[in-house]
């Protein structure tokens, strides 16, 4: 099955999208844990773009298709906006982030923790995020 959501780059947009994952998950049949931290790590990738990327300038857009299989569900996550390569993203230790007091930088390590696996895409001018989460995984 697959499902897609145009979301305009305001962080108020946020709460939408929320709403439509817990939409998609409701019928998968993972837990109720399962289902938070998959939309937490979607949720961080979409603010990461619309704050960084796109400066929560309203008429840009961000585009999810979510494709949910037997195996795994695929969440593609495509924008315009300024390119951001996950896979080249170092986290800080969280060490240094409780030691410094420092809020904000620990998104992209939960996302890593939560998804079974990330890719970055360039095509014809569209920053393409693919986050696959295999239904049998913890």
């Amino acid at each position: 099955m697959r499902h897609e959501l145009n979301l305009s780059c305001e962080k108020s947009r946020l709460a939408d999208l929320r709403l439509f994952l817990s939409k998609v998950l409701e019928p998968v049949g993972i837990s109720e844990i399962a289902k938070n931290q998959i939309i937490l790590a979607v949720e961080e990738v979409c603010a990461n773009l619309i704050i960084h990327s796109h400066e929560c300038n309203p008429k840009d857009c961000i585009h999810l298709k979510v494709m949910v299989h037997e195996q795994k569900i695929i969440f593609e996550i495509a924008d315009s906006g300024l390119a951001f390569n996950l896979l080249e993203y170092q986290s800080p230790a969280l060490s240094e982030v409780v030691r410094k007091k420092k809020k904000g930088g620990l998104g992209i390590l939960l996302v890593r923790k939560i998804m079974d696996k990330i890719e970055f895409e360039n095509r014809e001018d569209k920053n393409i995020c693919r986050l696959v989460k295999r239904l049998n995984s913890k």
